[in-house]
């Protein structure tokens, strides 16, 4: 049976006659568009500057159009390619009756050609069979993005913040250790409490103080370090009061029981809530395939070989899943999936290792998965007592 939230195919019949068709190729400059319409042989493009209200009137024209010439349009069906104009575009053409879909980028296949001619027309032709065959109900032609509403989008902002801000804490820390590792001082540590006052403390191996404008460089990344520092403890703190303030909210409960499983922090928990967990999966392979925790097989008549992780998933959910899947060892040596690991790994080889933390790290999010969603116990893992 087809399931409720199957995006690889559309589960309404097309009917050509009453049906409007358009894709769109988004640009920062210019959008162009490209339709199908009823009872009209040529199918329009037309370039616009990235406007939706222009966008509408050129949909609403072509519907004037396919009615003088007879049809009754019932329907008009957009898509676009995901993109860095993200989902606002859907939301905002689904609110004035506008039937609009995302198009995931990877899902279009192009040609491997080495050189291929390229160009926002040929783009749109492409986009356009695609879309065409899945509103047909066809498999194999696209997918489709799910389009999350704002307050999903904005639920992710916080984690996303703190993960760029604590890259830049890394940075600026390095940054100062080679700067004072260039004069021979090896001993400083920027995030103390009294780092600044240890700075000027400092010398060189030969007595002498500091240089001007090394010193002068070093306080201003001080200054830089400490407000970064201080945005990430802004951001841990309003997490924390959302989860005091809102307890049973669907989100916030899950990242209370996942916080429960020894060796899962809240930060690693709010991560994998708001990327995957409270996402509407179909079933485990979903759940997998999102996390980019599934394989690439290169199968063709007696040739077979695997190319390693698709990657074709959310990369903040992979890395945190490797990185989790290794902390998950060390905190429940005694579970089921611990075991089973060890098992696997008996002879010890890093090649085997590395493999298998990746069969662990889909292992695990599927069992998190079905653990915060209908409450399956995982085997074995040690919880901490509920608050």
């Amino acid at each position: 049976m087809p399931q409720p939230n199957d995006l690889s195919r559309s589960l309404v019949a097309l009917d050509h006659n009453s049906t409007i068709v358009a894709v769109v190729e988004m640009s920062q400059s210019s959008w162009l568009v490209g339709g199908v319409l009823p009872g009209i042989e040529r199918q329009p493009r037309k370039k616009l500057e990235p406007s939706p209200e222009r966008l509408l009137a050129v949909l609403h024209r072509w519907r004037d159009e396919a009615v003088r010439a007879g049809r009754n349009i019932t329907r008009i069906a957009v898509a676009f390619e995901a993109g860095r104009d993200g989902f606002w575009l859907a939301r905002w053409l689904e609110a004035r009756g506008v039937e609009a879909h995302v198009i995931h980028p990877s899902s279009v296949a192009v040609s491997r050609e080495h050189r291929r001619a390229k160009t926002d027309r040929l783009d749109t032709e492409l986009l356009k069979r695609g879309f065409l065959g899945w509103l047909r109900g066809e498999r194999g032609h696209c997918s489709m993005v799910r389009v999350p509403t704002i307050a999903e989008e904005d639920a992710k902002r916080p984690n996303r913040e703190r993960e760029c801000l604590v890259k830049e804490r890394t940075r600026l820390v390095n940054r100062m250790k080679g700067t004072l590792a260039r004069l021979g001082i090896r001993n400083f540590r920027p995030t103390l409490r009294k780092a600044a006052e240890h700075l000027a403390a400092l010398s060189t191996p030969e007595g002498s103080p500091l240089p001007p404008n090394v010193w002068g460089e070093l306080q201003r990344d001080m200054a830089r370090l400490g407000l970064v520092i201080g945005q990430i403890r802004e951001i841990e703190k309003a997490r924390q009061k959302r989860l005091e303030q809102q307890p049973e909210t669907t989100p916030h409960a899950m990242v209370r029981l996942l916080a429960r499983v020894v060796g899962i922090g809240i930060e690693t928990a709010d991560m994998l809530v708001h990327e995957v967990l409270s996402r509407p999966m179909r079933d485990r392979r979903a759940v997998a395939r999102y996390a980019g925790l599934t394989g690439a097989p290169d199968e063709s008549g007696a040739r077979r070989r695997e190319q390693g992780l698709a990657r074709a998933g959310n990369a903040r959910a992979r890395r945190g899943m490797i990185q989790l899947a290794w902390r998950f060892l060390r905190f429940q040596r005694q579970s089921t999936l611990a075991l089973w690991y060890r098992a696997r790994t008996a002879d010890s080889r890093i090649g085997t290792r590395k493999t298998m933390i990746v069969a662990l790290a889909r292992k695990l999010v599927i069992a998190l998965w079905r653990f915060v969603t209908t409450g399956e116990p995982l085997e074995g893992v040690v919880l901490r007592p509920a608050v």
